[in-house]
């Protein structure tokens, strides 16, 4: 990654944080530090759920609709109660008495979100196995429960259920025609999510503008398809009674509450591990209903209880992401300054409304992008359809707009015969204009405001690294795109970090937000290390089990490091704080005279005492020194915060490709990718180059390879690894970096989230070149992923 000078944006001052007696030199924050957890998992050390030794753990699987839209009529298990090795077979009869499943924090909406737009959100709660009808292929209707998941596997095989077909949607179009049949007899319509809101006076915008263009643009369907796919344990210990999971989760909290309500237990009572995780990408951060029925089982059945997600249960019933219609207009002046927007956004949800307004409000919160667009109208709905439950996906709901507004950028160059680019340059926002309001609303109900930021900074240093070849190849064509976006980082509402010093000197940091790959054992240690004036190797750090945090949140929409993060400092600042006092008292001097560094206290003066950190927490004596008796300065090291961030870190981006495609063929070739971000200040640059190198590899996947196909009877086409590409490292290119650093005055640390970015802008980047390349037949790319045989239509039909 190059590294570029710090942004010479103006931000307003960060807010107060508990300030140490003397202040350490920041000398880890920045610093390029190897990953300390790779060692373990390089060497085949790591811990995921299937590594979890549970002696008599019986093991299950799920028997899944095979029908998008059917009632079930009956559902017979007396043959497979016989088969061998089975303990336990249940339907949705026995387990209708537990609550069905809700993402409750997902669905909630913000009151004062409430209070100005008024949103429609429809309740569609899940239960944990399917009694009346099945709604999308793969939906869970049985559970078996054997000595091995290979028996449990005849078993099902053996259950015996009776469906009655029902009519299929699959087109959210069609789900809202008024004959359209309904999905959920408690609902009027198939409408899950309705949201509409307006700034300025985008009529009169349009009818007075100079251009016009009106567009439809189509994000279509994948799938996060993690390396490791799904996996819940249970165990409940006979001496205490605790219920204990491991799940490779993103929300452990969320995890342990859900189950506690659906069980009736105690919450205190039950612990929630998210253990090493394979990849989360979203996918991992919402509840499902296995997560409710494997820790039942282990109640019921009085032993450990296992299941693993196979495959292909992890692309057809696993959620899905990305599939929105754009159909989006601008309106310009003669010099394509943008007057306004106006985009109509239908989101297609599945079968089940899991997540609310998340992906829908994202998608309308950022379609503005860098952009300054005084007059807006847009209008999202949410729409039910027999397809598998849409939830988030690294980005989540950003690389759909994204895609959209993007497009139509070029789209409206191409009309006023601009430069791309330069359309981009004359409408960004400035750094001076900071903190820029939009005039929207954003996700929390405030304002929406972006805190920092050079976009046109971005855009320059974007355009200059671009090289074109000189001539084309003969039967091929060079093109160049241009994308921007801008990701509203840090949401909250809080997390938590907790410090303790054992009597060794070593460190323990507790965190609410679990790691599926960002680094979290790194990052976070070398945050703690500068709060507290500690070497980064004492500190060993905890994320994600609830009995260390009893209150979190968890690793979800660019969070952590914000939140976290912040919580990590605060909470080191605060023991550093506990410790000098202390020292002081021990070493007898003013704490103004004490440093604290390395995990040593030492005087100013050149021959004064000092005192290691250890002897400190271990309450080592020292000679006619008394200990306190008052009580306000005990032994014991240890602080918790709970940090709330006051609103949004706004990071951003701007890519760049150059790609040369083959006419006949229709293959398409990376020649350049180029990418410039801002996240603020960069804890650690090698994990930051990682996650943004991940993000734009899922990207390319989405904009290239990947797509979720579902033919007109609800049958997912693409649930193996056969059909449904996914990229290796070989189909991604040598990546291009570069970046600026605005710090937020959103909190102290001036981070912005980093792990979602590089994952926005790809789709829109590529078919933007791809559109530039092919200008010559006059094609335009409404949709992706940009396949041979996509391509090869589009020079077919333009």
């Amino acid at each position: 990654m190059t590294t570029s000078a710090p942004s010479t944006t103006s931000t307003p001052s960060a807010p107060s944080a508990p300030s140490a007696t003397t202040a350490p030199p920041a000398t880890w924050i920045g610093r390029p530090v190897p990953r300390v957890e790779d060692d373990r998992l390089l060497r085949g050390n790591g811990r995921y759920v299937d590594d979890i030794d549970l002696p008599g753990a019986a093991e299950a699987a799920v028997l899944r609709s095979p029908h998008a839209h059917a009632r079930v009529e009956s559902v017979d298990v007396t043959a497979a109660l016989q088969a061998p090795g089975v303990l336990a077979v249940w339907t949705g009869a026995d387990v209708a008495h537990l609550a069905p499943l809700l993402n409750k924090e997902e669905l909630r909406t913000p009151p004062r979100l409430a209070e100005l737009l008024d949103p429609r959100v429809e309740l569609t709660p899940m239960p944990l196995l399917a009694t009346d009808k099945v709604l999308y292929v793969g939906q869970p209707v049985a559970v078996v429960f054997a000595d091995s998941r290979y028996l449990a596997e005849d078993a099902l095989e053996l259950v015996d259920v009776r469906y009655a077909p029902l009519p299929v949607l699959v087109d959210p179009d069609h789900a809202l025609d008024s004959d359209a049949p309904l999905l959920h007899d408690h609902l009027p319509d198939n409408t899950a999510v309705a949201i509409t809101t307006q700034v300025g006076d985008p009529d009169a915008a349009f009818t007075s503008a100079h251009t016009v263009i009106s567009e439809e643009f189509q994000a279509h369907r994948y799938v996060a398809s993690p390396i490791e796919t799904r996996a819940v344990a249970a165990r409940v210990d006979p001496y205490s009674g605790e219920l204990t999971v491991w799940s490779n989760t993103q929300t452990p909290h969320r995890v342990r509450e859900s189950i506690a309500t659906t069980l009736g237990l105690d919450g205190e009572t039950v612990r929630v591990i998210a253990t090493d995780v394979g990849g989360g990408f979203g996918q991992k951060g919402i509840l499902y209903v296995e997560e409710m029925l494997i820790p039942y089982a282990a109640r019921e059945l009085g032993r450990p209880v296992v299941w693993r997600e196979d495959r292909n249960e992890n692309l057809t019933a696993a959620s899905h992401a990305r599939e929105q219609l754009h159909r989006i207009e601008l309106a310009a002046d003669a010099d394509g300054r943008i007057l306004a927007v106006r985009d109509r956004i239908t989101v297609n949800f599945g079968a089940y409304n899991m997540t609310g307004l998340v992906v829908p409000y994202n998608s309308l919160c950022h379609l503005l992008g860098p952009y300054r667009i005084p007059n807006v109208d847009i209008d999202v709905l949410g729409v039910l359809t027999n397809t598998a439950f849409a939830t988030p996906y690294r980005g989540a709901g950003r690389p759909e707009t994204v895609f959209a507004m993007e497009r139509a950028m070029d789209r409206l160059a191409a009309q006023l015969r601009l430069d791309p680019a330069e359309l981009r340059a004359r409408n960004l926002i400035h750094p001076d204009d900071m903190p820029y309001s939009t005039g929207l609303v954003d996700r929390s109900g405030n304002p929406q405001s972006y805190d920092s930021g050079d976009f046109p900074e971005l855009l320059r240093r974007a355009r200059a690294k671009v090289q074109l070849p000189t001539q084309a190849r003969e039967g091929k064509h060079i093109g160049v795109g241009y994308a921007m976006y801008i990701e509203a980082t840090g949401l909250g509402p809080f997390e938590t970090a907790r410090i303790d010093i054992a009597p060794s000197g070593r460190v323990k940091l507790a965190i609410g937000a679990p790691s599926q790959g960002q680094g979290h054992r790194t990052s976070m240690a070398q945050i703690a290390a500068d709060a507290l004036g500690v070497p980064l190797g004492v500190i060993d750090v905890v994320g994600g089990d609830t009995s260390a945090t009893p209150f979190g949140v968890g690793t979800i929409a660019s969070r952590a490091l914000v939140n976290a993060g912040n919580a990590t400092h605060r909470a080191g600042k605060l023991v550093r704080e506990k410790a000098l006092a202390l020292a002081a008292r021990r070493l007898d001097v003013p704490p103004a005279e004490l440093t604290l560094t390395d995990g040593v206290f030492t005087t100013k003066a050149p021959d004064g005492p000092t005192l290691t950190l250890a002897e400190l927490a271990g309450r080592a004596p020292l000679p006619g020194t008394p200990e306190p008796t008052d009580g306000r300065h005990g032994t014991e090291l240890s602080e918790t915060v709970h940090f709330r961030p006051p609103g949004f870190a706004v990071a951003s981006g701007a890519h760049a490709a150059v790609v040369e495609v083959d006419e006949e063929t229709g293959e398409l070739e990376i020649l350049q990718y180029v990418v410039v971000h801002d996240a603020g200040v960069i804890v650690n640059p090698l994990i930051a180059e990682g996650q943004v190198t991940g993000g734009i590899a899922q990207g390319i996947g989405g904009a290239l390879y990947e797509e979720m196909i579902y033919g007109p009877d609800g049958q997912p086409r693409t649930g193996t690894y056969m059909d449904y590409l996914v990229p290796t490292s070989s189909e991604i290119p040598d990546l291009d970096m570069d970046e600026i650093h605005s710090p937020s005055p959103m909190n102290d640390l001036g981070v912005k989230g980093l792990g979602e970015g590089g994952a926005i802008a790809p789709q829109a980047v590529l078919a933007n070149a791809v559109e530039d390349a092919l200008r010559p037949f006059g094609v335009v790319v409404r949709r992706g992923p940009l396949s041979p045989s996509r391509i090869r239509a589009l020079l077919r039909t333009p």
